[in-house]
């Protein structure tokens, strides 16, 4: 038997040292005394130790992309020697598969379904520390290659708590042909301009040179070979990048024969650090407005180049400035990363104007436009004159898979994207729609707008995929004889085709050269990439067309990319007649300092304010419409001028002598507040595991943080991702910690949100050839587990079963308890109604008279000759009390002679 409180022996010595001070409470009586030791026992917790002679064998099936086939072929053999080794009935056998995730094996033999790309053991292993039970020893028995994709350490400190030992069996492919990139050992932040060393292990079969290419955000950076001996090699490089941000770095290995492609890459990212800095995209080679700002004390980057740009570009980035540039010059995930940029990681965003800023950049109901603070869908009366539309969809055989988890095909996604080019039309416009494959067929004949938007729309939306390939150019060419010869001020044609699959592009330049001296522009939306076969060609029909080109690889994105197109053609407007402007009053806002304001402005795009947004500046005309407007965006702050600040129609602006303050202020106050001292975040990626360390100090930062907790958000990469919490585990006073384990090739930005400042990170990326790094050292900590957990490896299968030291505890508490209750109303009954057991009388038994012998003083009076009389006999108690009396107890007869 065993206590579980260690001071359950102090207990019984003090209770009664109380008891015998309080002499009232008459321990002494049985009844009482056995209901101290009951009490004094239960607070004592005794239990009962119970060798346990049964034992559940979890066996775990690892079903990576690494092992599946070496699983399939060894688990017949491998349950058949499992349970012939079963030593009981009582012993159970229960198998689990897992890869990314953990599912109970079916017994119906179905195959593991979930996803394959990594290797957490860690997480199988605190699975099943959850599903044992506590009251039956239980054993872990893992197949697996032992190269896990996350640390093990947490999982084994639990299967050690719970006396679980863990037994693992390898499994592996021996093959002499396979070549792959290990690591990268990369520094995690460098200061900008700062030459750093980095280098790259590369692990084989063979001892011999294997070609490597180094890049650097998708440019190659250096090509050289490495010599592997013992299976090994190493090769170091030197880099410097004198801007800030953060940049990936690739590494790949190209043998000649290798038996697994897939862990050839591998990547990291760096971020370079710097003063704060403000990210200027301009289309201007000599853009006025990076000379105002280049004077502060803050770093401008400027970058001409928009399509190289990515999300990595905001790291250590306080503000983005896009200064009169397309939207389909503007790469999607960076479009995307500036709502999670502005609104969780306090950065600010200024889009200025010009004639392809705003809607007629395409900017409407694009990822960034809930973020002005400006409105860019115009009323009918502000459009421009009457637009002819033909559009063009590829019906062709790919357009029939299915995308999403909605059960939509990407034809149904293309039928939206016409559906709301269809809706933005006025109801002075025409519109028709022809589907392709290899021949056009005519879905909506040019047809006037007007009151028949409802048809229309829900005619467009009944368009199905047929087979086949699409043909351009006749696409092109019936979509132009159906609208050539009608008399509106704008004819503009949509392509969407397949960048994969655009087939016959005929006598195309002819075509496009006979549209466009007629005044008619094409644009081109391709479901793809610019690295698909077929991008060239529709990128020279949208330049030769005059129109604009947008490409895609997720088809959730076609809707938003028709209504940008549409609104380009039919909804913007850019009035390049110079407008006065009024100041408001409202700039105060920004900075209290007065600014004088330009009288005029050499044009402007037409929008109009949102409700929750401040203008400081309007036109004089009968628009009243914003020039300067500004808006907080969740920790964020954006802005938009609404009037261009370079190039065509910018001349007045540049030529007032408030352009650089008015400039300068602004950012400032779009860059936001500085970061206090004192605090600081340090990030660490341990295969697929994040780990993220707040550090603090307590005397500035305690009572800020105690009455606001940190608040950390993150994003990963993907269509459809929307930013999540997670919550921080404190460590000690001054530290925060939290870990997170990522998917494979995911791209994770963060922010903790202190108060009104954030401290952003990232991008953090997981490599896509992860679950084939084969690092030796998961084998070593892996076996290392098995060590502090009691387990081993296990070669012979039959000794699978072996017990633990198990022994099963059974707790007397509640049965103490139970004893404990029915004593004390035992004892109220005893005390309360004085009722006692009833006992019958018993006959005394019969004794002879003995002779009483004289006493002292007899025997003197005796001796004297002296006669006294005998005293009188006593007369004998009646029936009744003598039977009282024999039936009184003891402890009433001693109360009443007390």
């Amino acid at each position: 038997m065993s206590f579980e409180s260690p001071e359950w022996f102090l207990l019984l010595p003090g209770v009664l040292l109380l008891g015998w001070l309080w002499r009232d409470l008459r321990l002494f009586s049985p009844l009482r005394l056995t209901l101290l030791v009951l009490a004094t026992l239960c607070l004592a917790n005794p239990r009962i130790e119970l060798q346990e002679d049964s034992l559940d064998l979890w066996v775990l099936l690892d079903r990576s992309d690494s092992t599946e086939d070496l699983v399939d072929d060894g688990l017949p053999e491998w349950k058949r020697l499992l349970e012939d080794a079963r030593p009981s009935r009582r012993d159970r056998l229960i198998f689990h598969d897992y890869a990314a995730e953990i599912v109970e094996s079916g017994t119906d033999g179905a195959r593991f379904t979930g996803s394959r790309k990594l290797t957490r053991t860690a997480l199988a292993l605190s699975h099943i520390a959850a599903l044992a039970e506590e009251d039956r020893p239980s054993r872990v028995l893992v197949f697996t290659d032992g190269f896990a994709t996350e640390p093990l350490h947490e999982a084994a400190d639990q299967l050690e708590k719970r006396g679980i030992p863990l037994d693992f069996r390898l499994i592996r492919d021996e093959t002499l042909d396979d070549f792959r990139v290990s690591r990268i050992d990369l520094p995690v932040r460098v200061q900008a301009g700062e030459p750093y060393l980095f280098a790259v292990t590369v692990r084989g079969s063979q001892d011999i040179e294997v070609p490597l290419v180094i890049r650097r955000a998708g440019r190659k950076l250096a090509e050289t070979s490495v010599k592997l001996e013992n299976g090994v090699g190493r090769a170091e490089f030197t880099d410097r990048i004198p801007v800030t941000g953060s940049f990936e770095y690739e590494a790949e290995v190209i043998a000649e024969v290798d038996a697994h492609p897939g862990n050839n890459r591998n990547s990291r990212w760096i971020e370079v650090a710097g003063g704060p800095r403000v990210l200027l995209v301009t289309r201007y080679t000599d853009d006025p407005l990076a000379r105002v700002l280049g004077s502060l004390d803050f770093t401008v980057d400027v970058e001409t180049e928009s399509m190289d740009l990515d999300p990595g570009r905001l790291s250590g980035c306080r503000a983005v400035i896009l200064n009169n540039v397309p939207a389909h010059e503007m790469p999607q995930p960076f479009l995307d990363a500036l709502d999670f940029f502005v609104r969780e990681q306090a950065g600010g965003f200024l889009m200025a104007g010009g004639k392809h800023s705003f809607g007629s950049g395409g900017y409407f109901e694009s990822s960034i436009d809930p973020l002005l603070p400006v409105s860019m869908e115009l009323k009918n009366e502000h459009r421009k004159l009457a637009v002819a539309l033909a559009i063009v969809l590829d019906r062709s055989g790919s357009m029939s898979v299915n995308v999403g988890g909605g059960g939509q095909t990407k034809m149904d996604l293309a039928n939206s994207g016409a559906a709301k080019a269809i809706e933005l039309l006025g109801q002075l416009d025409q519109v028709c729609l022809f589907a392709v494959d290899s021949q056009p067929e005519t879905v909506i004949p040019l047809s006037h707008v007007r009151n028949n938007q409802d048809q229309l729309m829900a005619r467009a939306r009944k368009v199905r995929s047929q087979g086949g390939g699409i043909f351009v150019y006749e696409g092109l060419k019936a979509a132009w004889d159906e609208i050539k010869d009608v008399e509106v001020g704008t004819k503009h044609i949509i392509l969407f085709s397949d960048a994969a699959d655009s087939e016959e592009p005929g006598d195309y330049k002819r075509l496009l050269a006979t549209m466009k001296k007629e005044g008619c522009t094409v644009s081109v939306i391709g479901l793809g990439t610019r690295a698909d076969v077929d991008a060239k060609l529709l990128e020279e029909i949208a330049k030769l067309g005059d129109g604009r080109v947008f490409f895609s690889d997720r088809p959730m994105d076609i809707p938003q990319i028709f209504a940008q197109e549409t609104v380009t053609i039919a909804r913007s407007a850019f009035i390049d007649d110079p407008v006065g402007a009024q100041p408001t009053g409202r700039w105060a806002e920004v900075s209290p300092k007065p600014i004088e304001w330009t009288p005029r402005v050499g044009g402007y795009n037409l929008s109009y304010a949102r409700e929750d947004a401040t203008t400081s500046l309007v036109t004089t005309d009968e628009y009243v419409a914003p020039l300067v407007a500004h808006a907080r965006r969740g920790l964020g702050r954006t802005a938009a001028v609404s009037f261009p600040l370079g190039g065509e129609h910018s001349a007045e602006i540049r030529d007032w002598d408030g352009y650089a303050d008015f400039t300068q202020t602004l950012t400032r106050w779009l860059m936001g507040l500085d970061l206090p001292p004192g605090i600081g975040l340090r990030h660490r990626l341990d295969g697929s595991r994040l780990t993220l360390d707040l550090l603090y100090d307590p005397a500035s930062w305690g009572d800020r943080l105690a009455a606001r907790p940190p608040r950390l958000r993150l994003m990963e990469t993907g269509a459809g991702a929307t930013p999540y919490d997670v919550p921080w585990k404190r460590i000690e006073p001054g530290h925060f910690s939290v870990t997170r384990d990522l998917d494979q090739g995911s791209v994770v930005r963060g922010a903790i949100q202190v108060g009104p400042h954030a401290l952003p990170f990232g991008p953090v990326t997981v490599g896509s050839s992860i679950e084939w790094a084969f690092d030796p050292e998961r084998l070593a900590e892996l076996r290392a587990v098995a060590v502090q957990t009691g387990g081993r490896e296990l070669i012979d299968l039959s000794k699978a079963w072996v017990r633990p030291p198990f022994r099963h505890e059974i707790p007397l508490r509640t049965w103490l308890v139970l004893a404990l209750l029915v004593g004390l109303v035992a004892e109220a009954l005893v005390t309360r109604t004085g009722w006692k057991l009833p006992l019958p009388a018993l006959p005394r038994r019969q004794r002879a008279p003995r002779e009483r012998r004289p006493s002292r003083k007899a025997k003197t009076v005796e001796k004297r000759g002296e006669t006294r009389p005998a005293p009188p006999e006593p007369a004998p108690p009646p029936p009744a009390a003598a039977a009282e009396s024999q039936r009184r107890s003891r402890y009433q007869r001693a109360k009443d002679r007390k």
